[in-house]
């Protein structure tokens, strides 16, 4: 029996991996563990899983996690403006983690990273070795350094591209804001994008934790959807499934901008640009794995629709 360690046990990732990884029989006690900060409420726990607490930032609370463990999948990272944080628990909490990895004489280390260590665009039907990485914010500069931490320790890279379904705190609350403050699309929409949906990715994940030989060690692999919707063709599938404005306008992106910076908000000017250009990129780990790439973007968005209606209602104070 192939024991996993799931870092990054309640993230959104992290979580619906282990949905995934325990959804085809209960594990064996033992067989699936996840490494937390707190321990989630019952209600939220996977059945079957074992919970321990650590911090990535505190070495000493990762002493011993990594024991009788045959496959590390490292699902956590910080995501802010905040380089300091970022560093502390991209770059040095995966150094500590690998540290522990290699004393216990783990197999193998899977670390999800993302397609933004590329930086600024067009990407085009890009594969994995076509571009250097130049990242271009605090995040993704600090994931890249924890890709080459893990890739140095003979682990295995993977890179999805902007995530989606219940739990998304980022990418269609993002557009949803973007859509409110400014009621055009940048450029008329045209970018092409990849994404994947958060339960796709996480039998992607599942699969290459239960099967090594589809990403050998020291390898980086995409994890997008096959197919990548211009952004225009995404909003529309927004406004069809949880009823968000479609903007029939467009404006050059620099105009764009200038109405975005007018109206301030918790999307960056530099954030919103990215949707602007191509960033799609070419994923033939599906095929390679025979792990299917879910049914598509608008019936995934139709599944995560009541979470999303109820996450991005907009919150009225409490009667005092």
């Amino acid at each position: 029996m192939d024991k996993i360690l799931l870092v990054g046990g309640t993230g959104f990732i992290g979580s619906a991996a282990l949905r995934a990884l325990t959804g085809g029989r209960p594990p064996q006690p033992g067989e699936v563990k996840a490494l937390v900060r707190r321990l989630p409420e019952a209600a939220a726990a996977v059945p079957g899983v074992e919970y321990v607490t650590g911090d990535l930032t505190d070495p000493a609370s990762l002493r011993g996690i990594c024991r009788g463990m045959h496959t590390v999948l490292h699902c956590a990272s910080h995501i802010s403006a905040d380089e300091d944080k970022c560093r502390a628990v991209n770059v040095e909490g995966t150094r500590a983690l690998l540290a522990e990895a290699e004393r216990a004489d783990v197999h193998r280390t899977l670390l999800v990273s993302t397609t933004a260590v590329y930086g600024p665009g067009p990407h085009r039907d890009l594969t994995e070795h076509e571009a250097t990485p130049a990242p271009a914010s605090a995040t993704s500069r600090t994931r890249l350094q924890a890709e080459q931490a893990v890739l140095a320790a003979g682990g295995t890279v993977v890179r999805p591209p902007l995530v989606y379904g219940a739990g998304d705190k980022w990418f269609v609350p993002g557009v949803s804001e973007l859509l409110q403050r400014v009621p055009a699309l940048p450029e008329n929409g045209r970018a092409r994008l990849s994404l994947v949906a958060v339960d796709d990715l996480a039998r992607l994940l599942a699969t290459l934790a239960r099967t090594p030989e589809h990403a050998p060690p020291g390898t980086v692999h995409h994890a997008a959807h096959p197919h990548a919707p211009t952004l225009r063709e995404f909003v529309a599938l927004l406004g069809e499934t949880l009823g968000l404005p479609v903007p029939q306008d467009g404006l050059a992106l620099d105009d764009y901008l200038t109405r975005l910076r007018a109206t301030p908000g918790r999307v960056s000017a530099h954030q919103a640009g990215l949707l602007a250009q191509d960033r799609w990129y070419r994923s033939p780990l599906w095929s390679r794995t025979e792990c299917p790439p879910g049914p598509g973007h608008r019936a995934r968005l139709t599944e995560a629709a009541p979470w999303y209606r109820k996450a991005l209602r907009p919150q009225t104070p409490s009667a005092r």
